[in-house]
């Protein structure tokens, strides 16, 4: 039995294969071509598209372009019979195209399709070599030259519907400069030229006359607005001059008027000026014044009071000075004692673990103590031996020279009193707990009596 899943994956696989085929099989038409579809269309021999897209189904259908690009084409026509039996050149120039028209994109398929540019460039040449010496025959010399909108429209016209027949367009036409074999063409021009030549002359001579007599005319009406213009000048200069005297009249009549005005003003304003000016130096005065007050001022009041502040400021920085050095020497006396005391600590810390670890490996502290001072017996010796080696003895002088009781001198007695001035080191020993090696000295049993019954 065949698994379900199984088929549903090959019926999507071959409807995704389907839906890709039909994808690619979708083509789409540029602007500058047109799409020819041909095979089974379902109605005449090619399907043409200009823009857009359609389906090209496979197998019964295929597809091309047609490249709408134009294409120019120069036909230098020589030898062209015209209407008058005179052999002419006609250099021109012919832009042309596949038509988008719907008729002569369907002959353009049936005609054009396969053929390369330059074929299709050679056969609208044929159609047009034939179309323009067919116009040129009927028309004459003249009409070509001269109205050269009528020849082209005839060209156009004629042109244009033999190339529809191919689905090609005529887009432009342009004919240059036309010969003739006989110089007929030339001739006309220099007879045009002569015409033209000969009407600008008669056309020159006519404006001189008109101009001369403009002339004598302008002359004539200058003389008489010369003398209107004379008469009434003097006119308006007599009236002036009538103008200008009433004028005088009352501008002295103004100017008197004025001038006692002036005068009355004139003394206003000196009094007004005489009193301004008082009140200016009035005020100078005072100003002057106050300036002199402040001369004083700034030149006694004014360096006092600067050496003040400057007084002050100095005094201020010497107390600053003073704090700054007594605050520095304070730190550095904080400083040396602080690490001298963390130097006592550090050895005080160092000598009580050493002492704790010693007692620990003693096993007691009377121990501890009995090893501690055994390491100082040789300085206790040599404290002892420094105690009297310094001692001078120049001379020694004895006047009693009775022995003791055991028979010594007071010599003898002299030097047992200085050496029992030092400590014992039997002593020393006892009060630690401790007895001395035999091979440093034994006491006598008689002393160790005496020494006991001294302390009873």
């Amino acid at each position: 039995m065949v698994n379900p899943l199984f088929l549903i994956v090959i019926a999507v696989v071959v409807g995704f294969i389907l839906f890709t085929s039909l994808i690619r099989r979708y083509k789409r038409c540029p602007s500058d071509k047109i799409l020819v579809v041909y095979g089974k269309t379902g109605g005449g021999s090619a399907r043409c598209i200009h823009g857009g897209g359609t389906f090209v189904w496979p197998v019964i259908q295929d597809y091309s372009f047609l490249s709408l690009i134009p294409i120019s084409i120069e036909a230098n026509l020589t030898n062209a019979l015209s209407k008058q039996n005179i052999r002419v050149d006609v250099p021109s120039k012919f832009t042309v195209g596949i038509s988008t028209e719907q008729d002569s994109m369907g002959n353009a398929a049936e005609r054009l399709l396969g053929l390369s540019s330059d074929q299709i460039q050679e056969l609208a040449r044929d159609i047009l070599f034939g179309q323009l010496r067919l116009v040129i025959a009927t028309m004459s010399i003249e009409e070509i030259n001269s109205d050269r909108d009528r020849f082209l429209e005839n060209v156009s016209k004629n042109v244009e519907q033999e190339l529809k027949k191919i689905g090609l367009k005529l887009i432009n036409v342009n004919v240059t400069d036309i010969k003739d074999e006989s110089g007929y063409i030339e001739a006309l021009g220099k007879e045009a030229a002569a015409k033209a030549i000969n009407e600008a002359k008669v056309s020159v001579a006519e404006q001189e006359k008109i101009g001369e007599i403009g002339r004598a005319e302008a002359l004539r009406d200058t003389r008489i607005k010369t003398s209107q213009a004379n008469a009434l000048a003097v006119q308006g200069e007599n009236n002036a001059k009538i103008d200008i005297a009433n004028s005088d009249a009352i501008r002295r009549e103004k100017e008197a008027e004025a001038a006692k005005i002036a005068v009355a003003a004139e003394k206003v304003q000196q009094a007004k000026a005489l009193q301004e000016s008082y009140v200016a130096e009035q005020q100078a005065e005072q100003a002057r014044a106050e300036r002199e007050r402040a001369t004083q001022q700034a030149n006694i009041i004014v360096p006092e009071e600067i050496e003040k502040q400057r007084r002050i400021i100095e005094a201020e920085a010497e107390a600053e000075k003073v704090r700054v050095n007594a605050k520095g020497e304070a730190d550095a006396i904080f400083a040396k004692m602080d690490a001298e005391a963390r130097g006592y600590l550090e050895i005080l810390t160092k000598q009580a673990t050493g002492y704790r670890e010693m007692v620990g490996a003693a096993g007691s502290a009377q121990s501890a103590y009995q090893l501690l001072l055994i390491e100082k017996l040789p300085e206790l010796v040599r404290t002892q031996v420094e105690a009297i080696k310094n001692i001078k003895i120049d001379k020694i002088t004895v006047w009693d020279g009775n022995s003791g009781k055991d028979g010594s001198t007071s010599t003898a007695h002299f030097l047992a009193s200085l050496m029992k001035a030092v400590p014992p080191l039997n002593d020393l020993f006892s009060q630690a707990g401790m007895n001395l090696p035999e091979y440093l000295g034994k006491i006598k049993d008689t002393e160790i009596e005496e020494k006991a019954g001294e302390g009873q």
